[in-house]
């Protein structure tokens, strides 16, 4: 999966729970995204592999099951 694959089934999941969601490509620095799920915040890097998805997806404390 891709950063915009990511953030795709991130906006997906939070319509789905009624969640706040924000994606800041101002701030973040270089290629890196903040992405703003509820109150929880992370960044997300242009190149993913598995490992930084799950810790994605950790940080912002969503159940990788459900995206």
């Amino acid at each position: 999966m891709n950063r915009e694959g990511l953030i795709r089934a991130l906006r997906r999941y939070t319509r789905k729970n009624d969640l706040f969601f924000e994606v800041d490509k101002k701030k973040g620095n270089g290629s890196h995204y903040i992405v703003r799920v509820g109150t929880k915040w992370t960044t997300v890097q242009y190149d993913l592999n598995p490992g930084r998805i799950e810790r994605i997806l950790k940080h912002l404390e969503v159940d990788p099951a459900a995206i």
